[in-house]
């Protein structure tokens, strides 16, 4: 056997432990992995509670430490088990596993970085992965292509709601003016805002007798439009529950998601 196929075995069983769930030892490392997740998460938590941040202080610096190591060197395996490096690199959990290890080395440069550690709490997102529930990976993926596919839907949507909110923002602050607490039109648009997603501070009020109508308009605008994007969602769900989608990752890249049927990786076009 030559070196680069005895290479290629040993990043393919590193591969089948840390992004497949398949095997009982990928089993008990996703299983390990959430638990470290969330047993760090824990650990930042209750160190920013001064009674026992103060108190355990030393314990809590050594735990940070050991996690932090634990996962540079998951993460260091991801990359190196992966044909394409920086395709996970640059990927969604890619980032989300740079991030978690940063802080803690940020924070010997600046103190208090650590805290943002918290952010592992993403990762728990890998517990779809855990037992390879199907139906579990399978909706997850569902509710991401259906997302990917209304984005851009959802994104005029939303450019059309900035617009509507100036506008009436605008208006509310011609109707009410500054004596009202109207004091400016970036004021009259978080009321707007505030307003249309139904939250209602009531911190500003119009007192007018136009701008409680005009207000009144808001409000029942504001029940009718979220149910937009809801809508475009489901549509593209709906659409999505029509595929079957297997739970493979690709060896090269990593990415899951694929058909069935699928022979080669729909993101890098490596062989499945």
């Amino acid at each position: 056997m030559s070196h680069n196929q005895t290479t290629d075995n040993w990043r393919d069983k590193i591969h089948e432990v840390i992004f497949e769930a398949d095997t009982p030892l990928g089993k008990q490392f996703d299983v390990i992995l959430i638990v470290c997740i969330l047993a760090s998460v824990l650990v930042v938590m209750l160190d920013s509670v001064d009674s026992i941040g103060g108190k355990y202080a030393r314990l809590f610096y050594i735990l940070e430490w050991f996690f932090t190591i634990i996962f540079s060197i998951e993460y260091i395996l991801r990359l190196i088990s992966v044909k394409r490096p920086l395709k996970y690199a640059t990927s969604f959990f890619g980032i989300v596993d740079l991030l978690t290890v940063i802080p803690t080395y940020l924070d010997l440069f600046l103190p208090g970085a650590r805290f943002l550690l918290a952010i592992r709490i993403l990762r728990v997102l890998r517990i779809f992965r855990i037992l390879k529930l199907a139906k579990y990976v399978g909706e997850a993926n569902l509710l991401m292509t259906a997302i990917k596919a209304s984005s851009r839907k959802i994104t005029i949507f939303l450019f059309s709601v900035v617009t509507l909110v100036v506008i009436l923002g605008s208006l509310m602050y011609l109707v009410e003016g500054e004596k009202n607490g109207f004091t400016s039109i970036p004021k009259s648009i978080y009321w707007a805002i505030v307003t249309l997603t139904t939250v209602g501070y009531g911190d500003v009020a119009p007192q007018t007798s136009v701008g409680q109508v005009l207000a009144v308009v808001v409000m029942i605008m504001g029940y009718s439009i979220i149910a937009v994007p809801t809508g475009i969602v489901t549509v593209e769900m709906a659409q999505a529950f029509k595929e079957n989608i297997s739970t493979r990752a690709c060896n090269s890249c990593s990415c899951e998601g694929h058909d069935m049927d699928a022979k080669y990786c729909k993101s890098c076009g490596s062989e499945l």
